[in-house]
């Protein structure tokens, strides 16, 4: 189904009185059939086509007790793995599912320190997917551990890949948003994209979940995913995003949306908005909108405790990035003009 990038026929979404989002296949009038699994996995598109199809799923031989894919078979059963967001419980299945293939018939006591420290090196060369490699694994074993499974996480200990010295993701600029507002002026669906995420701080995957149903009283209110856990964050539907909405085009469900009006996923949205971005010649992605966002909030004098309402973060730490830039530009303006005073 080419990853099921376009919702097929008869599937059904709904969100759950959790806050989860499940799938259902229903034909006409007929009985709604219930879709396990993660949305375009093989597990899901087998369910699918057998409940179009009027036809039952196979399941899969048990795997032996005591080896790697049984362990992980245990995993997906738990309340540990189903509390992960959606878009991290893929990243980690995509690595199970390498696991599997390779060992999943051996015992689980064969996952050593050395063997996940090389499977971290043979990743290397892709940061990103060997801290996701160790990330499934620690969750795995950290899980298994705490229910009397194993007696030692091999995962202990085993540092995180060095990741490459950058600013990570360019911040968009003033000129920057400047330049995208005159490509897209009020009135197009990609003005709704840049002021949707420039006006509410959410990252991609939360800004294409929000639509009319998250405000109340000119209020947002939506539960962003990142990292394990889950955040409800309050925002003010400011003035300008009002009226950016108001003219739209929107979407029935999302706010964001297709040429037809449909939701889009995260992936899909963060590859149109990119293309946006490039024929208003700033090259740049969704990535850096929620950046310049916070350092706008900051210069205004925005409190860590402020930011962290509004961007969903914990801790601290990341506030404080924003918090201390804006002191040091406050200060420096303030010691500049101090300077100028006693040159005179």
């Amino acid at each position: 189904m080419d990853g099921m990038r376009r919702r097929p026929p008869y599937l059904l979404k709904e969100t759950n009185r959790h806050g989860r989002t499940v799938w259902y296949v229903r034909k006409g009038d007929g009985p709604r059939v219930r879709i396990r699994g993660d949305y375009g996995s093989a597990e899901f598109v087998e369910a699918y086509e057998a409940a179009v199809n009027g036809t039952t799923v196979s399941p899969p031989a048990a795997a032996a007790a005591g080896t790697i894919e049984w362990l992980i078979t245990r995993y997906r059963e738990t309340g540990a793995w189903q509390s992960l967001a959606a878009s991290t419980r893929k990243g980690r299945e995509r690595i199970f599912l390498q696991v599997i293939e390779v060992a999943g018939a051996l015992p689980h006591a064969s996952l050593t320190r050395a063997v996940v420290v090389a499977g971290r090196e043979k990743r290397a060369a892709t940061p990103a997917q060997a801290r996701t490699f160790l990330d499934a694994l620690r969750g795995l074993f950290r899980w298994a551990l705490d229910a009397g499974l194993v007696s030692v996480d091999p995962t202990a200990g085993v540092k995180n890949p060095s990741r490459p010295k950058s600013g990570g993701f360019p911040v968009w600029t003033e000129a920057d948003v400047a330049s995208y507002q005159e490509r897209w002026p009020i009135g197009t669906r990609q003005r709704v994209w840049l002021d949707v995420l420039l006006y509410t701080g959410l990252r991609r995957g939360d800004a294409v979940r929000l639509g009319r149903q998250h405000v109340r009283d000119g209020v947002a209110e939506i539960r962003t995913e990142k990292s394990g856990f889950t955040t409800e964050v309050t925002i003010p539907i400011l003035p300008i995003l009002e009226a950016t909405l108001a003219a739209g085009p929107c979407g029935d469900l999302a706010f964001i949306c297709g040429e037809r009006g449909a939701p889009l996923s995260k992936e899909a949205f963060g590859n149109m908005f990119r293309d946006a971005c490039r024929a208003a010649k700033v090259q740049k992605s969704a990535h850096g909108v929620r950046k310049i966002g916070a350092t706008r909030a900051a210069n205004a004098g925005a409190t860590v405790a402020e930011l962290e309402a509004l961007f969903g973060w914990h801790g601290g730490g990341m506030a404080s990035l924003y918090t201390r830039s804006a002191d040091r530009r406050r200060l420096s303006t303030g010691a500049i003009s101090k300077l100028e005073r006693n040159a005179k």
